[in-house]
């Protein structure tokens, strides 16, 4: 598969690692421009390619969104994306590490406006990246690895979604639809940069959509 990263920091670098790890081609980008990812590619090796945003979002059939929420120029053009799946792996942080006030709605449903030919999935937002680097166990039966969290609308999307977060090791946990899920998954929430198995994140949905009913 091809893949295309949108923001080389700590979660988009180490996702173009462990997917290239996993046999995938990736194109990576960021703001600054190719030029400024050359000694990246070099150590991702022969599968990384160095783009601009849109080229990026342009090569892949997945595109990963790894750059400030706050920051929607960071993001490639609708057209680029219209059509694909489009994992969202961002929150909606300012500045000063506060979050934005988004009333009913969630990161993902804005970022859905802003893409809207997107077939979007929120992942990889809940995971501290260090986790993400080192934590993918291909070896442990998939409920016994690290979770990652996965909601979206667009069922097809989200098995894509959740298939490439089993080949990099990890064990992809369903939380729902693009606004519940999306809400289960923001900063702050109960699952939020929590590790745990997949069979405890399983539990842990359990016990809030209980906690919920009551």
């Amino acid at each position: 598969m091809k893949i295309g990263i949108i923001g080389a920091g700590n979660i988009g670098a180490t996702a173009a690692r462990l997917f290239i790890h996993a046999g995938h081609e990736v194109a990576i980008s960021n703001s600054r421009g190719p030029d400024s990812l050359r000694e990246l590619v070099v150590l991702l090796g022969p599968r990384a390619h160095a783009m601009t945003v849109d080229d990026a979002a342009g090569f892949g059939d997945v595109i990963v969104l790894a750059v400030p929420w706050r920051s929607p120029e960071a993001l490639p053009k609708p057209e680029t994306v219209d059509g694909k799946i489009v994992i969202d792996a961002m929150n909606p942080y300012k500045p000063d590490f506060t979050f934005y006030d988004l009333g009913d709605s969630t990161s993902s449903e804005e970022t859905a406006k802003r893409l809207p030919g997107a077939r979007l999935a929120k992942a990889f937002n809940t995971i501290y990246y260090q986790h993400l680097s080192d934590r993918g166990r291909t070896d442990l039966p998939v409920d016994e690895r690290h979770a990652i969290f996965v909601a979206g609308d667009d069922l097809e999307a989200k098995r894509a979604v959740m298939q490439l977060i089993e080949e990099i090791g990890f064990a992809p946990v369903d939380t729902g639809s693009l606004r519940d899920g999306g809400r289960k998954q923001q900063p702050g929430s109960a699952i939020y940069n929590k590790p745990m198995t997949g069979l405890e994140a399983k539990a842990a949905l359990t016990r809030l959509a209980q906690a919920y009913a009551g």
